[in-house]
């Protein structure tokens, strides 16, 4: 056989093998993979194969160990960007003086403050879950 047809074989042949693939996938096979995620519904019209959306559960509170330790340690421990460290009194007291006071600390924990996002990393802590964290942390 010529060494060129002999090497044509090969990449023809499972070009062949990808064209009997191809068309062995079937319309209802298509239909599936690209059918819609979800439904839209309109208040006060029925929507048909969807099931009643139920709010979510409400989270029990962390505690605020488990806020500094999941959300706040990265930058609090080695005082990233000029965060006050953790156990840090003195730089903590020096902001709640400047802030006025806990819930001045708070505020700015919440609408963010520098490098901080709003609540830090934590944004579905609560208010009274900040103001704990924020308490163990400063030791005020």
């Amino acid at each position: 056989m010529n060494p060129i047809k002999s090497m044509l074989v090969v990449p023809a042949m499972a070009l062949a093998l990808w064209v009997v693939n191809a068309q062995a996938t079937t319309d209802e096979a298509i239909a599936e993979r690209i059918k819609p995620v979800g439904q839209v519904c309109i208040a006060g019209q029925q929507c048909t194969g969807v099931e009643a959306v139920s709010a979510a559960p409400a989270t029990a509170a962390r505690s605020a160990d488990d806020i500094v330790a999941r959300h706040c340690t990265a930058c609090h421990t080695p005082g990233l960007l000029g965060a006050p460290k953790i156990g840090d009194s003195a730089a903590w007291k020096a902001r709640a003086d400047e802030q006025g006071g806990m819930d001045g600390i708070l505020a700015k924990a919440i609408e963010g403050i520098n490098a901080m996002p709003p609540k830090g990393t934590c944004g579905d802590c609560s208010d009274d879950e900040l103001r704990a964290a924020i308490e163990k942390m400063s030791g005020l």
